[in-house]
């Protein structure tokens, strides 16, 4: 059962189903009923595409992650779906893992459904390579394209993101000023955020007269145990460190788990700082001190930037949020 069957049985043309499905005033009340009537005797549902057949819009917005998995991604779906509700809009999701091929295929099915905007959550979109980012800038000439803590320059694309360089460069001035020598870094990534974060880490250790160490800068996957093993590896190659930072929670779980198994103090011994304040940061013992990089109002803010934008307003291509450390029992500054 479609809209055409409807246009067909009320003897009525598609175009007035559809002012009727999209409340539109120049329908007059008695053809409005008469093509209600029919829809419930039909058992008619309209969808997203009738609904936008009589108006410029489909009132649905599209939404990429790479991973809903993820404990941060998770909480910013979660969050813009929400926004996106409130002003009665529906969301189509697509979690499109890392690969480039997969985001783009994604991206195009987003714009095959009509959808009215694409919001990117997470920094895992914008990609070191311009070329790469060719199939979002050229979309943008058509639809509103929204990032989520990622930044990408061009016309109709509007970027909320958390100062992670700050927040980084604030918590390690921290654990500097604490008397820590030997900071070690675990990074998960070079996506935008990622590499705000780690430049963060080292223009603090040069602010406090310390040389950034390769040795003391450590990728690691994404993983708890993963990130356990690297640090007992380092361990036992008589790599000494007295403070852990990482640009994820897991990452300092991992930490955690580290010292324990080493028989390591925290925090006498070792201080550790996660990021994103996640759920994670507060399953350990001790539980994790964790930079809060605001997920909720980075996603209330995109939201609030995109009704901006469909209404004509004049809003910010950037939006920069304060991150706040959420100190726990892993340090002792």
């Amino acid at each position: 059962m479609n809209i055409y069957d409807v246009s067909e049985h009320a003897g009525v043309s598609i175009a007035t189903v559809s002012r009727v499905l999209n409340g539109n005033p120049n329908v007059s009340e008695k053809t409005r009923e008469k093509v209600l009537k029919v829809m419930d005797d039909l058992g008619y549902t309209p969808n997203v595409f009738a609904r936008g057949l009589g108006l410029n819009t489909m009132q649905t917005i599209g939404i990429m992650c790479s991973d809903s998995s993820d404990p941060y991604l998770a909480g910013a779906i979660y969050y813009l779906e929400r926004g996106l509700r409130s002003h009665n809009y529906d969301a189509i999701l697509c979690c499109t893992g890392y690969d480039l091929d997969a985001k783009q295929k994604y991206f195009e099915l987003l714009r095959s459904k009509r959808v009215d905007a694409i919001i990117l959550a997470g920094s895992k979109f914008v990609e070191m390579r311009p070329k790469d980012n060719a199939y979002i800038t050229e979309a943008a000439s058509e639809l509103p394209v929204m990032l989520v803590n990622g930044y990408l320059e061009g016309d109709n694309i509007y970027s909320t993101v958390c100062d992670d360089h700050a927040a980084m460069y604030g918590a390690a001035a921290q654990l500097l000023q604490a008397g820590r020598k030997r900071i070690l870094y675990l990074y998960t990534s070079y996506s935008y955020s990622g590499v705000n974060k780690l430049e963060g880490y080292k223009d603090a250790l040069k602010a406090y007269g310390m040389e950034p160490c390769d040795e003391l800068i450590r990728q690691c996957p994404k993983d708890i145990s993963a990130a356990k093993e690297l640090l007992l590896s380092l361990h036992g190659q008589g790599l000494e460190f007295d403070a852990v930072m990482t640009s994820d929670d897991s990452l300092a779980v991992g930490t955690v788990k580290y010292a324990h198994a080493s028989g390591i103090s925290i925090p006498d011994e070792l201080n550790i700082i996660g990021y994103n304040n996640s759920i994670l940061s507060q399953c350990t013992d001790p539980e994790i001190t964790s930079i809060d990089s605001k997920v909720e109002a980075l996603c209330t803010t995109t939201i609030n930037t995109l009704m901006g934008v469909f209404s004509g307003v004049n809003v910010p291509s950037r939006t920069t949020i304060a991150s706040d450390l959420i100190k726990r029992k892993t340090t002792n500054f």
